[in-house]
């Protein structure tokens, strides 16, 4: 990128090594999820630490430090100047009040306690990974203070993924979200609804290599350039952009109940076309890729439920599931549609359906907001979140990899991530609802495997603007909404009680 004003310039010039810090971090971080022998541990978490110390020098190096602020004060910017100051003044601020001791234990703690909580997951033994949480709880704590907030500890956490989110925007989501949700599942439930009926599909056992061929044959079908992506395995699924021409997900296979690792598939190849279709003149700049966690959510949630499971997709992937899924070859479109999207109360969150999901977030909001503000202690944990399941969604946990232990999230010190999940399905209902109006019916394009007019409508009004604007800024210019609940209970309410 080359702006028209020599200060934007040359802070661009001065950002590629900060940029290229990111992407050795980036890389070293997907490996460690994928090909790293467990025994690496320590010296990776050395080398993690190292650069990211590395990366603050950079960042708060006086002569860079005065670019920004001289950038501050510059006159007749475009909205891409704009955005690269903003994106840097918020990170060098946030930087300056975490002192690098601070900095540097996070980043230790996290290899760390990421292999404990690995460890104790396989044993379902929460007190095994319990000295490791009260850890990156203290420091996350350390951290909330160094930063500072207006009302809540939280807040600063929550700013670090979402700008500008606070407890009181979550508090207003999940005050109207979680009673009405749970209304539509009492209702499903209670009727005897055909989404609530068991299927006999997640009990068929699958060839995970055949699997794997049908998952890459559904990025085919999705219309994805495998010389910038490419698909790997890992325990917990994810998605790690390296830069704008190299994004890597990871999918699952566990042998049995293939829609997950389908659905899983879709979930992370929606985030990557996020990074994909991103303006590539914006590439190595600081305002490459999403513009928040909840929009990026959201293109990964749009992709897995609002378009991969839905009837016409089904429908159109119907003939390569019975090819791949010897299982299948008997099952009626309407047994798919029902088995992708069945409805059932349930322990784990990345295996949640559409009604329930939002449900499991609004625990760890809970605990999060809770732990944060000194209302909860860590070894309180495990009973509080085996009682809000079973309050919420009736269910409750028999063992720790079922509950408090089955996500990475906190042992990664991503405290303040979980909320933007929730967030991100919000913003997926507006983008439906929007893209309907404008588009007319798009099923049918779905039906004949013509994902083009979507894929467009999506960079056009949210992908190529990277991180530019602000995602409240980006929401409001876009579509004239906030963090709005009411489209994504009525896109719930029409699909399941309609």
């Amino acid at each position: 990128m080359k702006s028209e004003n020599p200060i934007i310039n040359q802070i661009l010039a001065s950002y590629k090594r900060l940029w290229s810090i990111n992407h050795a971090t980036s890389l070293m971080g997907w490996d460690f999820e994928t090909y790293m022998p467990r025994k690496g541990t320590e010296e990776r978490g050395i080398a993690d630490s190292q650069l990211r110390l590395l990366y603050k020098e950079l960042l708060l190096n006086k002569d860079f430090v005065d670019l920004v602020e001289s950038g501050k004060k510059q006159q007749g910017l475009t909205d891409t100047d704009k955005g690269i100051i903003r994106v840097l003044d918020r990170s060098i601020t946030r930087q300056i009040k975490i002192p690098k001791e601070l900095t540097e234990a996070e980043s230790l703690e996290r290899i760390r306690g990421n292999m404990v909580w690995r460890q104790a997951r396989e044993k379902s033994d929460f007190e095994l990974y319990e000295p490791h949480l009260v850890k990156m709880v203290e420091i996350k704590k350390q951290i909330a203070e160094k930063i500072g907030y207006k009302k809540h500890p939280y807040d600063a956490l929550l700013d670090t993924f979402e700008e500008d989110l606070t407890v009181a925007d979550l508090d207003k989501v999940f005050g109207v979200l979680t009673p009405r949700i749970q209304k539509i599942l009492k209702k499903l439930l209670d009727s005897g609804s055909p989404f609530c009926r068991k299927s006999k599909l997640g009990e068929l056992k699958y060839d995970i290599s055949k699997v794997d061929e049908l998952n890459r044959e559904i990025l085919t079908l999705l219309q994805y350039d495998m010389e910038r992506f490419r698909m790997d395995v890992s325990t917990h699924p994810f998605t790690q952009p390296m830069s704008l021409n190299d994004i890597r997900i990871t999918t699952r296979y566990e042998g049995a109940d293939f829609k997950r690792s389908i659905s899983s598939t879709i979930h992370e190849a929606g985030h990557a076309l996020y990074d994909l279709q991103c303006d590539q003149s914006l590439s190595v700049t600081p305002v490459e890729g999403a513009s928040s966690l909840a929009l990026h959510e959201s293109q990964s949630r749009f992709w897995e439920n609002i378009v991969g499971r839905s009837k016409p997709f089904v429908q159109l992937i119907s003939p390569l599931l019975k090819k791949k899924v010897s299982a299948t070859d008997q099952a009626t479109d309407e047994e798919l549609y029902f088995y992708f999207n069945t409805v059932k109360p349930d322990y784990i969150r990345v295996d949640a359906d559409e009604v329930t999901y939002n449900l499991h977030i609004a625990v760890r909001y809970e605990i999060e907001k809770k732990i944060i503000g000194n209302k909860l202690t860590v070894s309180e944990i495990p009973e509080f979140w085996n009682d809000r399941m079973d309050q919420l969604l009736g269910v409750r946990p028999n063992n720790d990899s079922q509950g408090v232990l089955q996500d990475t999230h906190w042992s990664s010190g991503l405290f303040g991530y979980f909320p933007t999940y929730t967030l991100g399905n919000l913003i997926s209902a507006i983008i439906a609802s929007k893209m309907r109006a404008e588009l007319g019916d798009y099923d049918k394009t779905i039906r004949n495997g013509d994902f083009k007019p979507i894929r467009e409508w999506l960079g056009l009004k949210i992908h190529r603007h990277g991180s530019v604007y602000a995602p409240k800024v980006l929401l409001k210019n876009t579509f004239n909404e906030s963090y709005n609940p009411e489209y994504f209970v009525t896109y719930i309410e029409n699909k399941y009680l309609g």
